[in-house]
């Protein structure tokens, strides 16, 4: 077996993947078009990594790899999402993934302030639930046969803000450490824990209250002058009937007759019936003056109507009028491919949605009309902008632009805004890590998403072959679930779980034959051809699949190959000859 692996991609994401699986133990070979692939070796390789942020030159990559090798894992990044759903059905080995969609679930969570992750294994349904401990004791005495996944540290304990994963039960922590647990959903249920429902129901209201919410609206975007230039005309145009009333002679007026001549004169619409023409000359002045002054006031009310109908217009098209009367609502800061998805999944879990955006030709606005979300354009980093979103009555905000810069700066001023000790979560994306590190250390905000930190596990699992259930974020570290087959000859075969890695747990195992095993104890033995399911921080699970993948036919520097097989097989229960010693010798 070949631990070559074929890496394409310049960014950070790609940078990343390239160091993770060179940690690993796999030799990476860079590649920056297909036309390298040949050259690279893609007929031995072990995978082919192609997570640049240009979708073609991943697609072309993909497609020949493919070509070149039927069975080599192709792991590709595609944004658009009829390539990915058309290339994932004739990919065969590895995966296609598009990043938007790997962060999405992590920022949901986040800015829904969610407490519990839920996954399902081995057709069981787990819950990764997180509280604070009520007070001093160990994690065995506050939780029982929970297992343990993450322990933050708070104030009370010596090591304020550490985070411990995969701690053993008798950690002992303190009252306001933050404590996240797996266990079954059943479990959970029967120790009094609820699960908060994933779903939510968008506010509706009444035909009266949405009349009253627009009168409302309408009369915060009357401008000043306008009544003042109504009671001007309404007053022209009674003093002027009481005048033409009394002193129009030759024939003798009603009062309608009156006020239909005068309203005549003030249009400049008349005269087919009455006329000024064989009046009094100080009259006919006055009818002169008052269509002077009758045009200039009926010019006023036009344009008066005119820019409220056009307020309106635009207030509707923003979304500053529905933003008035939003309560716990969700604001997304930035209309991207990240920003559409959160906005979607937020949508069809129930939750109210405000968008910010400063593009008017977004090319997901209709996707947002389609799914009723109100937008208010404008610069994020302006004051005024974010406070027209009602922060002070949202229930969190997802700040996600594609500019790492503009979401920091728009953070910054939401803190100004809300307060250091606000209770509404802001949720930051920035893309990379040691980014991400550095702001939630300077400026305090708690939850900083490195979207290199969200997508790296997904792809790095992919090109290894563990399967990759879900991952989440305790504090500030990012943990994976994920799914590893145990080869035969390889140093997970016949190993004890107590002498597995401390910071991985294996929750379940899957045999061929056989029930499941769930939170395997610590004297079982893993065997190959078991499935194991284990949860920790990635780089963790990463290093628990490299033990579990058969050993290589040749070394990496072509001189250890009888050294690692010599030090494998002092993992085996019984002394029984690899499959794979067999098959070389054949």
């Amino acid at each position: 077996m070949h631990r070559e692996i074929i890496v394409s991609g310049e960014d950070a994401l790609s940078k990343t993947i390239a160091e993770e699986l060179r940690g690993a133990g796999a030799r990476i070979i860079k590649i920056n078009t297909a036309a390298d692939l040949h050259g690279a070796g893609v007929h031995r390789a072990r995978a082919v990594v192609c997570a640049g942020p240009n979708d073609a030159v991943n697609l072309e990559i993909a497609l020949l790899a493919r070509q070149y090798s039927p069975t080599v894992r192709v792991v590709a990044r595609l944004a658009n999402d009829v390539l990915r759903k058309a290339v994932a059905d004739v990919n065969g080995p590895g995966a296609i993934l598009d990043v938007a969609e790997l962060a999405t679930p992590s920022l949901v969570e986040a800015v829904l302030s969610r407490d519990a992750h839920q996954f399902d294994t081995a057709g069981t349904e787990f819950v990764v639930w997180g509280a604070e401990a009520p007070h001093d004791g160990t994690l065995r005495e506050l939780y029982a046969d929970l297992t343990p996944v993450a322990v933050v540290h708070g104030k009370n304990s010596p090591n304020p803000g550490e985070v411990v994963a995969c701690p053993g039960r008798d950690l002992k922590v303190y009252a306001g450490d933050w404590t996240s647990m797996i266990g079954v959903k059943d479990e959970l249920a029967n120790r009094g824990i609820t699960v908060p429902p994933r779903t939510a129901t968008r506010s509706s209201h009444s035909r009266a209250r949405r009349i009253i919410d627009s009168a409302r609206a309408m009369r915060d975007d009357l401008n000043p002058l306008l009544v003042p230039s109504l009671a001007f005309a309404l007053l022209l145009v009674l003093s002027a009937t009481a005048v033409v009333r009394f002193t129009y002679h030759n024939p003798r007026m009603t009062w309608i007759d009156a006020l239909y001549f005068t309203s005549e004169t003030i249009t400049t619409v008349g005269y087919g019936d009455f006329s000024f023409a064989q009046q009094a000359p100080w009259l006919r002045l006055f009818a002169v003056g008052l269509m002077f002054g009758g045009a200039i006031i009926t010019a006023i009310l036009v344009a008066f109507i005119a820019d409220l109908l056009l307020s309106r217009r635009f207030v509707q098209t923003a979304g500053r009028r529905r933003a008035r009367h939003l309560r716990d609502h969700v604001v997304v800061v930035g209309l991207g491919s990240v920003g559409i998805r959160v906005v979607s999944e937020l949508t069809a879990a129930g939750y109210d949605v405000l968008v910010i955006e400063a593009d008017e030709n977004n090319r997901y606005l209709p996707t947002l009309a389609e799914l009723d979300v109100p937008v208010i354009f404008g610069d994020s980093t302006m004051r005024g902008t974010l406070e027209s979103a009602r922060l002070d009555r949202a229930r969190g905000v997802a700040v996600v632009t594609q500019d790492d810069m503009e979401n920091i700066e728009t953070g910054i001023v939401l803190l100004e805004i809300l307060g250091p000790d606000t209770k509404v979560p802001i949720v930051m994306r920035v893309q990379g890590r040691a980014l991400g590190a550095a702001v939630h250390q300077r400026f305090g905000f708690e939850n900083v998403r490195s979207i290199v930190d969200l997508a790296a596990p997904w792809f790095i699992g992919a090109a290894m072959g563990l399967q990759v259930l879900g991952t989440f974020w305790v504090g500030q570290r990012s943990f994976m679930v994920g799914a590893m087959h145990v080869a035969a000859g390889s140093e997970l075969d016949g190993l004890r779980m107590i002498d597995l890695s401390t910071q991985a747990r294996v929750i379940a195992i899957t045999r061929p034959a056989g029930p499941v095993s769930l939170r395997p104890r610590r004297d079982s033995r893993l065997k190959a051809g078991d499935t194991a399911y284990l949860i920790g921080p990635y780089r963790e699970l990463i290093a628990t699949l490299r033990k579990g993948q058969p050993p290589p036919l040749t070394a990496i520097d072509g001189g250890r190959s009888t050294a690692l097989a010599a030090a494998r097989s002092m993992y085996k229960p019984q002394p029984r000859r690899p499959r794979w010693a067999q098959d070389a010798e054949a």
